[in-house]
């Protein structure tokens, strides 16, 4: 009895370990073409005027982003947190805010009748989405609601790492959300490794922060948009021109911010350098 409970045992113990062996094989197959981390390569730290604790917005770059996001994203994208009165600051007046205001349409009401409307928006309003709720948004692409790109900027980043955020303290790096940006729109046209499975409908894009492909096709190709001050219409300015203005949409008084952190921080040097000079005055004839 004792040699067959052994023999049972022996023969259970190959078996487990030959299915060990056939599934480390095939994970090991599975692991060559599909990943295990997103985004698959993680973006280049690029060069943005407001980077830094004294960087600023380039106002020519956010006025050519913005003519980038009438033209190609808000076709899908709305910003809903952003008010057109706020283009104001980019350098436009304020009949030319008003002029552009009026291209869009906003909901309104109810009317006299209990109902509501379409009037065209004013400065105080923000810019609309295309779609009337997130279902319709969803059916027209493809089950994949377009997210809201007021925050995006600072919603969208990829992380960073130890060491690296250590130095970003000192750095004050904040550009990772329009690093992300630019790499995810001139990601575009990658092949997928041999044996990577890319969902029907998506599209490949190594930078993509959460899967190996999105439902979103490239948005934009070269020379799709025309710029009147004569920068390259190419799609690497484009990305770069739509995310320096996509950071300006989620932090649009960075600049003051850090004006503000400079005035504290000289203003505290200054209170520090009194107050010693003062404990040194008042200590001075104290015998120690």
């Amino acid at each position: 009895m004792n040699k067959i409970l052994k023999g049972v045992a022996a023969a259970s113990l190959a078996f487990a370990c030959t299915l060990g062996v056939a599934a480390a094989a095939e994970e090991e197959g599975h692991s060559a073409a599909e990943p295990t981390h997103f985004p698959i390569h993680k973006p280049a730290e690029m060069d943005w005027s407001f980077a830094g604790p004294f960087g600023t917005y380039d106002k020519a770059q956010l006025q050519r982003g913005l003519k980038i996001y009438r033209e190609v994203c808000s076709a899908c994208h709305s910003m809903e947190l952003v008010a057109f009165r706020t283009l104001e600051d980019l350098g436009y007046s304020e009949a030319q805010v008003k002029t552009l205001a009026a291209e869009y349409e906003v909901e309104d009401g109810p009317n006299a009748d209990g109902e509501m409307f379409q009037r065209p928006a004013i400065p105080s309003d923000h810019f609309p989405s295309p779609y009337p709720n997130s279902a319709a948004a969803a059916a027209a692409n493809n089950g994949a609601v377009p997210p809201d790109f007021s925050l995006i900027a600072k919603a969208r980043a990829v992380e960073r790492g130890f060491p690296t955020f250590v130095f970003d303290i000192f750095t004050q790096y904040a550009e990772g959300g329009p690093d992300y940006i630019h790499a995810l729109l001139t990601g575009y046209g990658h092949e997928a490794p041999e044996g990577m499975e890319i969902a029907a409908g998506t599209h490949y894009n190594p930078y993509f922060i959460a899967g190996k492909s999105l439902a979103m096709a490239q948005p934009i190709t070269d020379g799709q948009v025309s710029y009147e001050d004569g920068s390259p219409e190419t799609v690497d300015q484009y990305s770069r021109d739509v995310a320096a203005f996509l950071m300006w949409a989620a932090e649009p008084h960075m600049v003051a911010r850090k004006q503000t952190g400079f005035s504290v921080i000289a203003f505290l040097i200054l209170f520090a350098g009194l107050v010693y000079l003062t404990k040194r005055k008042v200590w001075s004839a104290v015998p120690h």
